[in-house]
């Protein structure tokens, strides 16, 4: 992995070239052919994923009780990502209650990622508490955005949802 990667990602932002290069022995680059989950949600999440080249679609399950005890578990899709927006997935895992996938990801075409390891990753911010500290300002950055994104569509469904029931 050449540190020119790692720079293009917000979560590196901040960070010269010798910060970037403690990360370089934690990245692992893989491949994943077009059409497969690298995230399923529910899943146990140990790792962060940054998308170096390809597509992507992230889906939520919609489980609507039906009755009875059944459901209806069907999966939205959610947004489709391309590298050229530099996206991160998996980060939610790293903090959230039983390290538990919150979404799936499916690749639309052959995808090449940069994974790193949660233990890896806190295992750099613990050894350098400087760098550290900038990366994780950065993914709470992230989240953040993402939180206030969610927060709008939750907004428009409520509004559109309430005008249906207004007729």
């Amino acid at each position: 992995m050449d540190i020119t990667y790692l720079q293009k990602f917000a979560l590196f932002d901040g960070l010269g070239d010798r910060e970037l290069g403690e990360f370089i022995e934690a990245v692992r680059e893989i491949t994943i052919p077009a059409g497969e989950n690298f995230i399923t949600e529910g899943e146990m999440g140990d790792s962060i994923f940054l998308l170096l080249k390809g597509e992507v679609e992230i889906n939520q399950a919609l489980t609507l009780p039906m009755g009875k005890g059944s459901s209806d578990n069907r999966e939205k899709s959610i947004i489709r990502l391309s590298s050229d927006l530099r996206p991160m997935f998996g980060e939610m895992s790293l903090f959230n209650e039983n390290d538990r996938r919150t979404a799936s990801v499916k690749t639309l075409t052959e995808c090449r990622l940069a994974k790193i390891l949660k233990t890896d990753l806190f295992r750099i911010c613990d050894q350098y508490p400087a760098t550290g500290y900038i990366v994780m300002r950065n993914m709470c950055g992230t989240l953040c955005g993402n939180l206030v994104k969610a927060n709008r569509n939750v907004l428009k469904l409520t509004t559109a949802f309430s005008l249906l029931l207004e007729r």
